[in-house]
C-alpha cells in the first residue's frame, strides 16, 4: 500500500479549519471527498499542523495511503479536477517511505502574519490581511516582541502541557504598507511526552 505526501495550497476563508468535522466544511473534509470520489478509497489524512477556520496554506504537507500504485501525477491531477471550484489545490504529490509521517516528520513549520498599515482599507487582499489604519512604529514592535525570547509555558492554551522556547522575534516593515511577522516552529514528539518546540521569529521574504 503506497504513501503519498501530498503539498497542498488553500485559502482557508470557506472552511471551518483543517479538521473533519460531521457538519462545517473543512479542508481535510474536502480532500478526502475529493480521494473517494476518484479513487473509490475512503482513506484518512494526516497534516503537518491543522490550521483553525479562516487560515491559509501556501506550503501544507500531508500524507495518505491508498491501495493502489497510482501514478503521482494522476493522483495530483486527479484530486485537483474534483475538488473544484473550492480554493484548495494539491501542488504536488510524491511517493514516501512508510515511515514518513507528514505530522511526526515535520522539522519546522512557518506562520506568517500580515498587517496593512495604511489609512484606505484592502480592496483585493482583504481577506489576507489585518487592516490597521493608524500609525504603526516596526522598531517598537519589534522591542515588544523580544519579549518572546526565551521558554514559556504555554498549559493554558493547549489541551496538554507544552512548553516553548523562542529565540528570536522580528517586526518588519516591507517595501509596500503590508508589516510582516514570520514565525517559524521546529518541534519533535517524544513518546508520552508533551511536545516542545522552538520558535524563530523574523521578517519573511517576498516569494
Amino acid at each position: 500500500m503506497p504513501r503519498y505526501k501530498l503539498v497542498i495550497e488553500y485559502d482557508g476563508g470557506p472552511f471551518c479549519g483543517w479538521q473533519r468535522q460531521a457538519e462545517d466544511p473543512t479542508v481535510q473534509g474536502a480532500i478526502e471527498a475529493a480521494v473517494t470520489r476518484f479513487s473509490g478509497e475512503d482513506a484518512r489524512l494526516t497534516c503537518a499542523g491543522r490550521t483553525d477556520a479562516g487560515v491559509h496554506a501556501i506550503h501544507q504537507v500531508a500524507h495518505l495511503d491508498l491501495a493502489k500504485d497510482w501514478r503521482t501525477d494522476t493522483v495530483r491531477d486527479a484530486l485537483n479536477a474534483h475538488l473544484r471550484p473550492q480554493p484548495v489545490a494539491i501542488l504536488s504529490a510524491e511517493i514516501v517511505p512508510e515511515s514518513f509521517d507528514a505530522r511526526h516528520s515535520a522539522i519546522r513549520r512557518h506562520y506568517r502574519y500580515r498587517i496593512l498599515n495604511r489609512r484606505s482599507p484592502a480592496a483585493l487582499t482583504r481577506a489576507h490581511v489585518w487592516h490597521v489604519p493608524w500609525p504603526l512604529d516596526a522598531d517598537r514592535m519589534h522591542d515588544a516582541a523580544q519579549r518572546l525570547v526565551g521558554r514559556h509555558d504555554f498549559s493554558a492554551f493547549r489541551a496538554a502541557e507544552c512548553g516553548r522556547t523562542a529565540q528570536s522575534a522580528r517586526w518588519s516593515n516591507s517595501t509596500s504598507p503590508a508589516s510582516r511577522w514570520l514565525c517559524t516552529t521546529r518541534s519533535w514528539w517524544r513518546p508520552r511526552r508533551a511536545r516542545s518546540c522552538t520558535i524563530r521569529c523574523g521578517p519573511w521574504s517576498a516569494r
